[in-house]
């Protein structure tokens, strides 16, 4: 990523993000953390057409993408992304598509959000899809695109969609979420490939409720970045999943009122909804 510009379109290489995680909660007790991590981000389209030698992609390794942690569980979750742009009538996502997600480490995946960066053959973004998991196994997809008074898409924009799915069992399902995603790109003889950002605050009646990011440092997926990073953080899916569990103990002691979950869906694949810029 060496141009300046945000939307100038990306070399299709598989990266790696490295940075961390940060939340805080504002009511009606505040609680925050921090923790180190690391995500891919790949050019899905790419990997259609070739594959990436220092990718596992389906097959165990201490590192690895599978496409059934994703959508549907197909064996090609691009086909997936394909179809919910097209019926959300994304009709202009001719260029790359990439996908920002935690991997599989050590074959063990915990996905609580990934996000899906549609874009046209200029590099300009037209969608976004944040694909968010539970701990209940359920699964739910917010397409963002623009809408009324905005032409289209664009990095930094804030973006809202309204909550619809249980994640938390300290949240109700209200509100409304505003993302907001960075891309800023390397400075000139960087080793690496710029920097994402990716922002989350939910919203409800009374005002902000929760602040979450997820942000890190691109680096060209290769073995050796990966077994450096592996080396860092050896057991980092696992330890988001237990983290998770951790801070939920933490705020069920703080006696923050725990809301049931609302019930089950009944469809098979995972829901959707659209949300538009504010």
């Amino acid at each position: 990523m060496t141009s300046t510009s945000p939307d100038a379109p990306m070399p299709a290489v598989p990266l790696l993000g490295v940075g961390g995680v940060r939340h805080t909660r504002l009511r009606p007790t505040h609680h925050a953390f921090a923790y180190e991590g690391f995500f891919l981000l790949l050019p899905m389209r790419q990997l259609r057409r070739q594959p990436w030698p220092a990718l596992a992609r389906n097959r165990w390794a201490p590192l690895a993408f599978h496409d059934a942690d994703h959508g549907e569980g197909e064996e090609d979750s691009l086909a997936w992304i394909e179809r919910v742009l097209a019926q959300s009538g994304v009709r202009d996502a001719t260029g790359e598509i990439w996908l920002q997600c935690f991997p599989r480490v050590w074959g063990y995946a915990f996905k609580p959000v990934s996000f899906w960066y549609a874009h046209r053959d200029d590099g300009a973004l037209v969608a976004i899809v944040a694909e968010v998991n539970n701990t209940f196994g359920e699964r739910h997809g917010y397409v963002l695109r623009p809408g009324p008074g905005a032409s289209e898409l664009a990095w930094g924009q804030t973006l809202q969609a309204d909550k619809v799915f249980h994640v938390s069992p300290f949240c109700q399902v209200a509100g409304d979420y505003r993302f907001r995603f960075l891309r800023i790109p390397a400075a000139p003889g960087s080793a690496s490939s710029g920097r994402l950002v990716a922002r989350i605050e939910h919203h409800d009646a009374t005002g902000p409720l929760l602040l979450t990011s997820q942000s890190g440092t691109l680096f060209p997926l290769t073995p050796a970045v990966q077994r450096r990073t592996l080396w860092r953080m050896p057991w980092m899916t696992l330890g988001v999943f237990a983290r998770i569990h951790w801070q939920a103990l933490r705020l069920w002691w703080a006696r923050v009122p725990v809301v049931p979950h609302p019930g089950r869906r009944t469809t098979g694949g995972p829901s959707l909804s659209s949300g538009t810029p504010r």
